[in-house]
């Protein structure tokens, strides 16, 4: 179970995202379509003002092209509050009906002068080990 290389992002305001994922086979049952995946987010503010995270928007692809979207309020029912120079980290994970897909999407912040934007996620891959090359 060694994670996959991960993805990372810079978005404005200078929250930084990175993402690594692992296959989790003792939770999952190829025979019947469930692939369980674990991933890793890092979340820094490399910016100047301290800021809040307030929700997330994922878009969960497997590889059928189905896609799955998910809204909600912060991660793993935390809205961190991150001053420069700090960070976050948080593991979560997604079923798949298929032994390869992909994650993506973007977190919503606010920040100290009540300025709000969107910071992307990047693209990850989800993959059952020896699936892809």
């Amino acid at each position: 179970m060694s994670p996959s290389p991960s993805g990372v992002a810079t978005g404005p305001h200078g929250i930084q995202v990175q993402v690594t994922s692992t296959y989790v086979a003792e939770a999952s049952v190829p025979a019947e379509g469930r692939y369980v995946f674990a991933y890793e987010v890092t979340i820094r503010n490399l910016g100047p003002r301290t800021t809040r995270l307030l929700d997330r928007h994922w878009l969960i692809t497997d590889a059928d092209g189905d896609v799955q979207e998910v809204r909600g309020d912060g991660v793993v029912g935390q809205q961190p509050l991150l001053a420069p120079g700090e960070s976050h980290r948080y593991t979560s994970g997604s079923v798949l009906t298929t032994p390869v897909g992909s994650m993506q999407g973007s977190y919503g912040f606010i920040d100290e002068t009540g300025e709000r934007y969107r910071t992307p996620i990047p693209t990850f891959t989800l993959a059952q080990p020896g699936q892809l090359n």
